[in-house]
Parts: structure tokens; sequence; C-alpha cells
């Protein structure tokens, strides 16, 4: 990126700063947002972990599209953030879940490094951030929901993500445009896995605010248990 380029960048404005909607939206959970925001739009940045280009749509493209994940999810239990990068979902679904215990994994140490100084800074006492790949923690690790954005395909996060989840665990994938396709592509891996039948939904978090496709998933049959 050009000298002018990060002008143009650092010029542009998030049309939802400011928005009087947003502290509604994220209830007691709105000062450890707001601070994520903070941080994300500083040393997110300078860490390479969101790109310059992404600071005038931080609010709609990532916490808010983060938040929209955390209707799908229970209110209490452990709840895995699968490659949780910068921290979305995970640190948005920790503000907004206190009562649950979020893991936040990812294999980078540079992430996990970062995630655990936001953990700190926002003193969310419910995270455990944990460096590993989820295939790695299969035996040792479960939870009743696993979330994930933007980290594989259906097929390919159904083999990571399924494992991780008890009997009746749910996970709750951020898709893009293609999650119809991915979803019937993924169907026989999901089954033989003990997924359920994979749901849809469409939603926003706001009023005006982009739409987000989250796929719903729940392990209907985990081996050795009935």
């Amino acid at each position: 990126m050009t000298h002018d380029d990060r002008v143009d960048v650092a010029l542009e404005v998030d049309p939802w700063e400011g928005d009087s909607r947003l502290p509604d939206l994220f209830g007691a959970s709105w000062p450890a947002i707001a601070a994520f925001h903070t941080l994300l739009v500083d040393e997110g940045v300078r860490r390479g972990l969101v790109g310059p280009r992404e600071v005038p749509r931080l609010w709609e493209r990532h916490l808010l599209n983060s938040a929209v994940v955390v209707p799908f999810l229970p209110e209490t239990g452990r709840i895995i953030d699968l490659g949780s990068g910068a921290g979305l979902p995970g640190i948005v679904v920790a503000a907004m879940r206190p009562d649950a215990e979020v893991v936040l994994l990812d294999p980078m140490e540079r992430r996990t490094d970062w995630l655990l100084e936001v953990v700190g800074a926002l003193g969310l006492a419910n995270v455990v951030v944990m460096r590993a790949r989820a295939e790695d923690v299969h035996r040792e690790l479960s939870g009743v929901a696993v979330t994930a954005r933007a980290v594989a395909p259906l097929d390919r996060l159904y083999r990571w993500a399924l494992p991780l989840l008890v009997k009746g665990g749910v996970l709750v994938a951020l898709k893009g445009a293609r999650a119809h396709e991915e979803v019937e592509s993924a169907a026989r891996v999901g089954a033989k896995l003990g997924g359920g039948p994979a749901e849809i939904a469409s939603v926003r978090a706001v009023d005006g605010a982009e739409e987000t496709t989250v796929v719903r998933v729940v392990r209907e049959v985990v081996r050795g248990v009935r």
C-alpha cells in the first residue's frame, strides 16, 4: 500500500461509528466491544491482524457480523471459537455471553499472543486462549458449541469442528454467498461425523446492516453415545 493509499483509507469514515443503535445492540457488553474496536483499529492494524482497508468497515463487516452468531449460541457451557484469529467472533461472543466459558483456539503464536493481550485489556474472565490446531485437541477438548468465521469450506470445517462437540452440541458457522452450495457438498461428511441437517439463516444484527449467512448444525450422534 502506497502512502497515498494509506491517506485515502485514513480519510474514510466508518458509517456506523457513533451510531446510537450500537450500545443498545451490545447492551452490558458495550464497553468491552467498544474497547475491542479501538484495539483492532490501533494494534490490530499495526500487527497485520486487520487490513488497513477494513478499518472503515470494522463495525459492519466484522463486529456486527460477529454479533449475529450470539443468539444461536447457548448462554452457558463451553463455546469454542475455532481459528479465532484477531478474535472474531470469539471476543465478541465472550463479551456477550459472560456466563459461558469461551475457548479461543488458534495455531499461530502471534495470534494467541494478541488474544491474550486483548482478553487482559478487556477484563474478560470467561476466556481461555489455547494455541493448537483443532484436530490435535479432539480427544482433550469438547464444548456445547463451536463457532467459526472464514475458517474453511464446510466439508473441512466439519472434520475440525464436529469432533469438538458433545452430543447435542451445535456448530454455528458464519459463511458467505456459497453457503447453500457448501452445505450440499458437505452433507455426507457432516452425517458421517454425527451432524444433523444443516440449517441456513440470513440475519442482520440491526436494521440497515449487511445480511450475514449463518449455518447451524447440531451433532446428533457421538460414537459410543446413544
